[in-house]
């Protein structure tokens, strides 16, 4: 038996549109994880932007973390400032770039 006329007209546009609206709905973005297995959320990372980092690149300070390679200070009641799940620091910066603005910063407990 085979569909043809209206029937066939009605089902390949319901299918077309079907086909359009999931092309146009937002996919579930995925951020990358971090070298312990966590995932950077993703308001804090698009793939390439975070990384794990040695405690020596941060600095606490008076007015805040000072990140050492790109010179930003971030303080402590910035919402950038996020607890460390596995304990060790993470940068996340525009493009994943030595020199390039803090967008997260993850922090052990002990300095959250």
């Amino acid at each position: 038996m085979s569909i043809s006329g209206p029937r066939l007209a009605h089902t390949g546009l319901a299918g077309v549109a079907a086909l359009a609206a999931s092309a146009l709905s937002p996919a579930k973005a995925n951020a990358h994880d971090a070298p312990s297995g966590w995932s950077y959320p993703y308001e804090c990372c698009s793939g390439k932007d975070c990384r794990h980092v040695k405690a020596s690149q941060i600095r606490p300070g008076a007015d805040g973390y000072l990140i050492r390679s790109s010179g930003e200070i971030v303080v402590y009641s910035d919402a950038r400032v996020k607890h460390s799940p596995d304990g060790e620091f993470h940068w996340c910066s525009i493009g994943g770039r030595d020199d390039g603005r803090t967008i997260c910063l993850f922090v052990p407990e002990l300095m959250f």
